[in-house]
This record gives structure tokens, C-alpha cells and sequence, in this order.
């Protein structure tokens, strides 16, 4: 484990609201990344992007920083109009 690991474990004993903050960031930041990397895989910028999935360049932008806290409706609809498949997996921490 790295000093940011054993610093995040230790806060996350401390404080359940740490914890639950810490945790919601995490998914969102799994979120924007699975997006930037499906963007990248299509060569396309975050303008491109936004006009073929039907959404403003703003929101891809917050998608893709973590600052949005995206429905799966929304990433349905990235799918769809990516022509690629929405999958849900569980991995080990």
C-alpha cells in the first residue's frame, strides 16, 4: 500500500463521512474515466463527442472530470449512440 492508501484507510476509520464522500468521488472518477477512455478509443474531442452522443460539450466536460454525477440513463444513451455496450461488472478491490 502507498502512503495516500494507508492515509485514505486510516480516514476513512475515522470518519464515515470521509468514507461516504471519498466513496462517491471514487465512482464518479471510474465514471469519467471509462468515458474519456471510450472518446479517446473514438479519436473524437469533447466537442465531436458531445454532438454525436446528443449532450452539451459542457456536461461530457463535467462527465469527464468527475464534477457530474451521471444517470444511467445518460450513459445509456453514450452507449447507444457510440454504438457500444454499457457493461456492469463486479472486480476485486
Amino acid at each position: 500500500m502507498t502512503e495516500i492508501d494507508n492515509y485514505i484507510k486510516e480516514r476513512k476509520s475515522r470518519s464515515t463521512e470521509f468514507e461516504e464522500k471519498y466513496n462517491e468521488y471514487s465512482k464518479r472518477l471510474d465514471v469519467a474515466v471509462a468515458v474519456r477512455q471510450l472518446r479517446d478509443s473514438l479519436h473524437m474531442t469533447q466537442r465531436e463527442f458531445a454532438e454525436v452522443v446528443g449532450k452539451p460539450q459542457s456536461t461530457i466536460g463535467r462527465i469527464e472530470t468527475g464534477r457530474f454525477n451521471v444517470s444511467w440513463d445518460v450513459l445509456n444513451d453514450i452507449a447507444q449512440s457510440t454504438d457500444t455496450k454499457l457493461e456492469i461488472k463486479y472486480v476485486k478491490k
